[in-house]
């Protein structure tokens, strides 16, 4: 049986915990292990699989969207297995903030949208699947990854009220604000008409 214990020191360690989890740079890690360069001096210099995908390795880009859903999932899973709900949902807003603001980094971390994804497959499997077939959705229209993102994110709150999961609606809120902000120039590229496409050198 899982323990559950939601007092402040419980929360404070799962919260600390998961933003650990969350900040390891898993596209950079890659990307030395398989020597395709300095993923900081490649394409935009993000940590993301968009960015790590500018090597030319399609196999380094999977395994980083992977380990950095994996991770926010993890995460969170870990959280509600030893501490129940409110841990679990602390849990995903603390790996996202590792992602964006990973401490290894300076704080300096990647746009979220794969964490984000794997947080919301733990917390409400729906949400985050209907999420995901957004993010493929848009992406595959407009062939632009930031907007595959932007799209999953936005739609976020709809689904968790469709499909039931209210309690989750702040959160989520949360987390689809973070995505935008992390992706605000990126937005003003959009609206530009200068966002690059997939596999174009700059996101």
């Amino acid at each position: 049986m899982p323990l559950i214990d939601s007092s402040l020191f419980v929360l404070l360690f799962w919260a600390v915990a998961a933003y650990l989890i969350g900040s390891v740079p898993f596209g950079m890690v890659l990307t030395r292990a398989m020597n395709l360069g300095d993923l900081r001096s490649i394409g935009s210099g993000n940590i993301g699989a968009t960015n790590v995908l500018r090597t030319g390795s399609k196999k380094a880009a999977a395994l980083t969207l992977i380990l950095d859903g994996g991770k926010g999932a993890v995460a969170v899973l870990l959280a509600r297995l030893f501490a129940g709900e409110d841990a679990a949902q602390i849990a995903a807003l603390a790996a996202m903030l590792g992602h964006c603001y990973p401490v290894w980094l300076g704080f300096k971390g990647g746009k979220g949208v794969a964490t984000f994804l794997g947080v919301l497959l733990a917390l409400a499997w729906p949400v985050g699947l209907a999420c995901c077939l957004a993010w493929l959705i848009a992406m595959a229209v407009t062939r632009t990854s930031s907007i595959g993102g932007l799209a999953s994110a936005a739609a976020s709150t709809f689904f968790m009220i469709f499909l039931g999961y209210g309690s989750a609606l702040f959160l989520g809120i949360l987390l689809t604000l973070l995505v935008f902000w992390r992706h605000r120039e990126n937005i003003k590229r959009i609206r530009a008409g200068t966002e690059p496409k997939i596999g174009a050198k700059k996101d």
